[in-house]
């Protein structure tokens, strides 16, 4: 039996998300015991909620000041200082390595990289640790910066980032962000439709700003020849404004809550509207489905935006006219320009991405395993 232990945050819905794909991956292989663990959540619950709700007001409300923070983090020496004050929570992941006895670690959160460093200099012998990088381009110095057995990217490009700052190339693996597993196992009929025979379908998937969302949602709904869904999350006054707005086109508009079909969703649309953030960019590349990105937030967003960029494989567009204006330069002349987008898409899609990490993670826990087996 190889354990795994994957560590996660929640700082960011990215590094969530990747945690529970791979752990949906790990968990189909056999003889293998996988768990999820959030350091930041068990060591002080009600500290953890009132930073990460100070984590979202700051990179929505107050985004400049968040850039500086971020480029502080990625090119200052004194940044990992700060990690020091974090002595509480290694102890603490010392002694869940030593309960659990994995025999191989995965990281989706830099800063576990640099708790390892802590506990390795303390003379604690600890299992190979693997690192998810779940940004793309614009990857930030801790990322990097404490050592990892290994480092899984996104793609090339970002490859070549890590190995310009110093990475060893032997440990970078291009493998792709890991999404979940109904991207690579595409049920039938998960396809948008014919868009010579229905409607454009739009997803729009609200995620700040409630008044430019209400904004937006005007111009997407008097367009009759689009068929338009809404994710308002769990903002319920949101979700009753737009279900009010959407009353008269109730028959080609539909508004969601809190949705766990956000993979079908974006399989079955022509476009979705959204965030960069790194697991919608990087579910719309692998639902083939072309993203507007209206909102970036500097910095770990930045990259996201690139990668689609650098591929033309995407739009940036965040004024409402602006993005209506953008879907219909998309869908005109046959939808010559949506077509291409779609192709490029298909490019660089790692769908089975998860897949790839575990088994690369699943070859080095054999070894370890054995090696247990070998001292008893």
């Amino acid at each position: 039996m190889r354990r795994i232990l994957i560590l996660s945050a929640s700082y960011g819905e990215g590094h969530n998300s990747a945690a529970r794909a791979l752990r949906t991956a790990f968990a189909a292989a056999p003889d293998v015991e996988v768990e999820i663990v959030d350091l930041f959540a068990q060591k002080a619950p009600r500290l953890d909620r009132l930073s990460r709700r100070a984590y979202l007001r700051v990179i929505n409300h107050a985004p400049r000041l968040w850039s500086s923070v971020y480029g502080w983090l990625d090119r200052s020496p004194r940044a990992p200082l700060l990690l020091r004050t974090l002595r509480g929570h290694a102890r603490l992941l010392a002694r869940i390595l030593a309960a659990r006895q994995p025999d191989a670690v995965v990281s989706t959160y830099p800063v576990y990289a640099w708790l390892f460093q802590q506990l390795r200099a303390a003379g604690h012998v600890l299992p190979p640790l693997h690192t998810v990088v779940t940004d793309a381009l614009t990857i930030n110095s801790l990322w990097y910066r404490a050592p990892s057995a290994g480092w899984f990217v996104t793609d090339a490009d970002s490859a070549a980032f890590l190995v310009r700052a110093g990475v060893p190339a032997a440990r970078v693996t291009v493998s792709g962000f890991p999404v979940a597993s109904a991207f690579a196992d595409r049920a039938p009929g998960t396809e948008p439709s014919d868009l010579a025979a229905g409607p454009r379908r739009i997803l729009y998937m609200i995620n700040s700003g409630r008044a430019r969302a209400l904004e937006i949602a005007r111009e997407l709904i008097a367009r009759p020849d689009w068929a338009v869904t809404f994710t308002a999350g769990r903002d319920a006054t949101l979700q009753a404004q737009l279900t009010e707005l959407t009353r008269h086109a109730a028959d080609r508009c539909t508004v969601l809550g809190w949705t766990d079909r956000i993979p079908e969703l974006l399989m079955t649309h022509h476009v979705v509207i959204s965030k960069a953030g790194g697991a919608t960019t990087q579910e719309s590349i692998n639902a083939l489905c072309p993203m507007i990105v209206n909102q970036i937030v500097p910095g770990q967003e930045e990259g996201n935006w690139e990668l689609l960029r650098r591929h033309s494989a995407g739009a940036f567009a965040d004024e409402p006219k602006a993005i209506v204006t953008t879907l219909e330069r998309a869908f005109a002349d046959d939808a010559l320009l949506w077509r291409s987008w779609r192709k490029n898409l298909r490019r660089i899609a790692r769908p089975d991405a998860a897949r790839t990490i575990a088994a690369q993670v699943l070859a080095v826990a054999s070894r370890t395993a054995s090696a247990k087996i070998d001292a008893a």
